[in-house]
C-alpha cells in the first residue's frame, strides 16, 4: 500500500474556477516527489490540499491507507516550508527553530539538543542568537528548512523554497535539501517551476498543465520518453526543437524538403499518411557533419551564442527556428553553411492534432 494516495482529487473554488482536475497519484514512503509546471498550473494548490490548508472539493486523500480529507495540518503530521520563509521576525534563529517543539511541550534540554544538531547540519550554529532580519536570504531559507525537519514528521512539503535566492545560493541549497532528505528519509513533496530543481532532486516528477497531470515519471523517463509535446518542450534547456510537417510516402515534408521518418513510424507509417506531425529533437542530441543511421539536415548558421561549456547555434529548418548545442572548440561561424545529423534514436514524432508522442517500439 502506498504511503500517500490521491484519488480523483479536484479543486473548484466558489467562483467556479477549476484549479485541479482529477489528480491521481500514489507516493511511497521516503520518496522525493516534485510537482513542476508553469505558474497557475495547480501545483501549489495541490500541495496545499495535501497540507490541509485548502479543502478538497472532491476525491480522496489517504495517509497510510487512512482517509485524511477532514484532518487538519497538525493531525496530518506534515511540515511545510514556504517560499516566503514565514519566520517569526521577533524571535531569534534559536527560538524559530525551537518554536514547534516548545508548542508540543518538549523538555528544554531535549529542545536544545535538537536545535544544536539541526543548526550544525545546516551551518547555522554561529547564527543562533541573530534575528531573521540580520540573515541573508540563503540563511533565512536554511532556518525555514531547519524548523521543518526538527519536528521529525513523516511528510515534508516545500513550496518554491528556493525562488527568492540567487543562482549560487540555489545550487548550494539544492545540495543541502538533497542531503537532508537522505538523512531524514522523510517523504518529501516539493513544488517548483524550475526544471533544473526538479531533475536534480526528484525520485519522480509530476508535470502539470492547467490543472491536469501531463506525465509522472523519473527524470530519465521524462527526458528520454516524454508522453506529449508539452512535456517534451518543458524538460530540457534549451528546450526541444519542434518542426511541423506533413507525412507523404513515409517522409515528413518541411519547407519543401523531405525528411525520411519511416524508421520512426515503422508499421504505422500508413496510418499517418497525409497527416501533420511535429518532428522533435533536442539541441544537444545532434552531431555536426554526417554519420550512419542519422538524418542529415543542411542549414545556415544565423547566430552563435558562446556560453563557455557549449555554444548554441541558431538555424532555420524550413520557416521554423531551431537551436543546436555544440562544443565551443569547433563551433561553426555565423553565416556558415553546415550539415548536422540527428541520430534516428534521438528523433521524436508527435501527432499535431492530439500532441501525443508517437512510439512504435
Amino acid at each position: 500500500m502506498a504511503y500517500l494516495t490521491l484519488k480523483g482529487i479536484n479543486k473548484i473554488y466558489p467562483n467556479g474556477f477549476h484549479a485541479v482536475h482529477d489528480f491521481n497519484l500514489e507516493i511511497e514512503k521516503g520518496e522525493f516527489i516534485v510537482f513542476v509546471g508553469s505558474s497557475g498550473c495547480g501545483k501549489s494548490t495541490t500541495l496545499r490540499m495535501i497540507a490541509g490548508l485548502e479543502d478538497i472539493s472532491s476525491g480522496e486523500f489517504l495517509i497510510n491507507g487512512e482517509y485524511a480529507n477532514d484532518k487538519g495540518p497538525r493531525e496530518r503530521q506534515v511540515a511545510m516550508v514556504f517560499q516566503s520563509y514565514a519566520l517569526y521576525p521577533q524571535m531569534s534563529v534559536y527560538d524559530n527553530l525551537a518554536f514547534g517543539l516548545t508548542l508540543q511541550g518538549v523538555d528544554e534540554d531535549v529542545i536544545d539538543q535538537k536545535v544544536q544538531k539541526v543548526a550544525k547540519i545546516l551551518g547555522l550554529t554561529e547564527y543562533l542568537d541573530r534575528m531573521p532580519r540580520a540573515l541573508s536570504g540563503g540563511q533565512r531559507q536554511r532556518v525555514a528548512v531547519g524548523r521543518a525537519i526538527i519536528r521529525k514528521v513523516g511528510i515534508f512539503l516545500m513550496d518554491e523554497p528556493l525562488s527568492n535566492l540567487d543562482a549560487k545560493q540555489r545550487v548550494t541549497m539544492r545540495a543541502e535539501i538533497a542531503q537532508i532528505h537522505r538523512e531524514t528519509g522523510a517523504t518529501t513533496i516539493y513544488v517548483t517551476h524550475d526544471q533544473v530543481e526538479a531533475m536534480t532532486l526528484a525520485d519522480r516528477i509530476v508535470i502539470m498543465k492547467q490543472g491536469y497531470i501531463q506525465q509522472v515519471g523519473t527524470p530519465y523517463e521524462l527526458y528520454f520518453r516524454p508522453s506529449n509535446l508539452f512535456v517534451a518542450g518543458f524538460i530540457g534547456e534549451p528546450p526541444m526543437n519542434f518542426v511541423r510537417g506533413t507525412v507523404k510516402n513515409g517522409c515528413l515534408t518541411i519547407g519543401g524538403r523531405d525528411f525520411d521518418v519511416r524508421q520512426k513510424l515503422g508499421a504505422r507509417a500508413a496510418d499517418y499518411e497525409g497527416k501533420d506531425l511535429y518532428f522533435g529533437f533536442r539541441p544537444e542530441a545532434i552531431v555536426l557533419g554526417t554519420r550512419e543511421n542519422a538524418l542529415p539536415v543542411d542549414v545556415t548558421v544565423e547566430l552563435t551564442e558562446m556560453l563557455g561549456d557549449n555554444t548554441n547555434l541558431y538555424v532555420n529548418i524550413g520557416e521554423t527556428n531551431a537551436i543546436l548545442k555544440v562544443s565551443p572548440y569547433d563551433a561553426p561561424q555565423m553565416d556558415e553553411d553546415i550539415t548536422f545529423s540527428i541520430p534516428y534514436e534521438n528523433i521524436y514524432l508527435f501527432d499535431a492534432e492530439t500532441e501525443e508522442a508517437i512510439y512504435v517500439d
